[in-house]
Parts: C-alpha cells; structure tokens; sequence
C-alpha cells in the first residue's frame, strides 16, 4: 500500500454486489443492475408528511410492511411516530417480531395448525402482537395452541365491508364471533379490523368516495350494532393510501394501516389522493436497469423483465436516462425492451435507466435489496429481509 492511501472500509457481502459503492462519487450511476433505488430524501418526506396528516385527523398510523418487507423500514417508521408495523405473512411477521419492532399485527387469518403454531410461537418474543380472525373454527385452532403455549394473544374480529376477501360478512356474525372470542380465556378481544383494497385505486376522489362511502356504512353499523350490545373495539384498523382521505373524515377508524404512501408508483400517482392540491406524497422508489444489447435500430434491449417488475399492474415508465417518448415494454424473464419515438435515436451499450416502478408491493418482493441514494450518491443497502411467505 502506498504510503498516504486511503485505506478502504471491508466490504459486506450481505449487502450484495454493490455494497463497495457506499459513499463513493456518483455511485448511483454505477450500480450493478437490476436494482432497487429508493430516494431517502422522499421517503423521509413521505414519513414526516403521514404522520403529520394522521395527528391533525387524530388517528394512530400502523403502516403495511407488505409495502416494503423490511425491519429496518419498520423501525423507521416507528421512529417517526407509528405505533406498530401490520404485516400480511407469516415471514414478514416473523422477521418484525425477531428484529424487536412492537405492535406487529398480522392482517390476514391464519389457517392450518402447523401456521397456527408458527404464529402462536412468536407471542412471547413480541410486544404486542396481534392478529385477525373472521370464522369460529381458525379461532378454536388458534385458541388450542395458545393455550399449549400458555401465552395470551390480541385478536381483531375481520369484517368483510364489501371487497368478499376476507372477513365476517353479516352483523350477526361479527356479533357471534366477538361473544365466542370475549368468552376465550387465552384470547384478547382486541377490535375490528377492516380493509377493501379493490377501491384504493379508484382514479377520481369523488368516485372512490361514493363506492367505498357504501362500504363504510357497512361498518357503522357493525360498529354501532357492537356498541348497542355493550361492546367498545379498543382498536378499528383498516384502510389504505387511496383511502386515507375518506378514511380520516369519515371517523370509524382508530387506527390507519396506509402503506404505500412511503414509495408511491405508477398507480398511486394516478390516483387523486387528495381533494385539494398536488399529491401529498412523493414518489422515493426506482428500479434501475441497464443496456445490455443495441444492435437493432429503434429500440434497445435492457437487463428488467418479468423477473424484475411486477406484472399486474401498468407498463413500468421510464424517468431517467431515455430520449423523450421512449417506451417500455416486457421482452422475457430477464429483459424488456426500450422502443424509442424515433427511429434514428439509441442508447449506448451499458447506459442506465430508471423506472418508477408499476406497482410497489410485489416488485419490492422480487428483489433483495434497497439502494439508499442522496442524489447520485449511494449511502446505505438495507436487505428486503421480509419477503417470500414463510
């Protein structure tokens, strides 16, 4: 080593290929792709701004992990203000629950014995755990291992408020399934939760308003049949990004389970979240690809397809580093195809492209990692250690 070099920082392979560009000058342009780019400065924004929006609307934010998979994501998240982390698998609850992050309520029912004690295992490693049940017999199961454990759980009663998913579909029988559970002698009776996630992409406020306004009638008078037989929820969960307007003046809600708001993407920009003004959030994630083939005029071939975006949602739309016009479309597992406006342009072998990403969620599930970046600079690789099912 010469005599006044630098000695570099040793590598941490668990961060993948591109953990020795941490910190170094314009890193961002130099990622080994495919590759997950989250915009710290955005995502900062967009976690000062919920919480924010949920003290004024005086509702508890417990946002979805399914968004991002990630402890560190949570923690975050905790930090700023949110009580708890909702989750919707198995893993992404055991992850939440090993990596210390409180308040972990998982959303949907848990079925089979074997999942109902992988579940029931994580109750004394937790702080506040909490899951949902929307039929006696899962609440029986999940009773009879709680006991075999000896550990006492926190359970929200699911009410199907118009998305025939999940969840109790009448009155009656949410009044039934609350008795059964308040009768429990392991079990907690801790609310109701509920979620419609066919209308949190509905374009239009005033639309989405009028069919999701029905939906939350129908949960008015749950919650109004509960409180005439003497039962007060201590939690209502429920709702989403597209929702959370309706949801924080319509009243019903203790609690928002928002979680898309910290990314946005191509849907939820599309979608009028607000009444008034530009979108109160800011889009802070990217998927950056490279070229990897230019030998044909008028398109390239880069190195994201099937395997890189997820497909049920629009096409993926390039930002950054196309001519003007250029478009995406999917050409295999691992490539798609920029088509550009004119047939004279190109891009040379090896440029970069950036794409805000279709739909969040499930791209997030295909990859490993997240690249922080400030401006062109990476600084930091957290692990997507929460995704899969199990």
């Amino acid at each position: 080593m010469k005599p006044n070099a630098k000695k570099q920082a040793p590598v941490d392979h668990k961060l993948g290929p591109n953990a020795s560009l941490i910190g170094t000058s314009r890193s961002r342009e130099r990622l080994a792709t495919p590759a997950i780019v989250l915009d710290l400065d955005a995502f900062e924004y967009n976690l000062a701004a919920m919480i924010k929006f949920c003290k004024k609307a005086k509702l508890s934010l417990r946002p979805h992990a399914k968004t991002h998979k990630s402890a560190q994501i949570a923690k975050l998240q905790a930090r700023s203000g949110a009580i708890g982390i909702s989750v919707a698998t198995l893993r992404e609850a055991a992850v939440m629950v090993d990596a210390g992050v409180a308040g972990v309520h998982l959303t949907t029912p848990v079925v089979g014995a074997t999942k109902i004690d992988a579940f029931a295992s994580l109750i004394d490693k937790s702080d506040g755990l909490s899951v949902v049940v929307d039929n006696a017999q899962s609440l029986e199961v999940l009773e009879a291992s709680d006991k075999r454990r000896g550990g006492e759980l926190s359970v929200l009663v699911d009410v199907d408020i118009g998305m025939m998913r999940t969840g109790v579909i009448d009155v009656a029988g949410v009044l039934a399934l609350t008795r059964r559970l308040q009768s429990s002698d392991v079990l907690n009776f801790a609310g109701i939760q509920a979620y419609s996630g066919l209308v949190q992409h509905i374009a239009t406020l005033a639309e989405r308003t009028r069919v999701y306004g029905g939906q939350l009638k129908h949960l008015q008078i749950v919650l109004e049949a509960l409180a005439k037989a003497g039962i007060k929820p201590g939690m209502v969960s429920g709702g989403g990004t597209g929702t959370f307007e309706i949801d924080r003046r319509a009243g019903l809600f203790t609690e928002s389970q928002a979680g898309s708001y910290i990314f946005m993407d191509i849907e939820y920009e599309e979608v009028q979240l607000f009444a008034c003004g530009a979108q109160p959030f800011r889009t802070a994630l990217y998927l950056q690809s490279m070229v990897v083939s230019n030998n044909h005029r008028g398109s390239a071939t880069i190195d994201a397809g099937f395997k890189s975006f997820s497909m049920d949602g629009p096409i993926p739309r390039p930002t950054a580093g196309t001519p003007a016009g250029a478009q995406y479309r999917f050409y295999g597992d691992e490539f798609g195809k920029i088509t550009f406006a004119k047939k004279a342009e190109a891009l040379k072998l090896g440029a970069k492209i950036e794409f805000v990403t279709p739909h969040c969620d499930p791209t997030v599930n295909l990859h490993n990692y997240y690249h922080c970046v400030r401006g062109d600079v990476l600084v930091d690789i957290w692990p997507v250690d929460a995704r899969g099912s199990l």
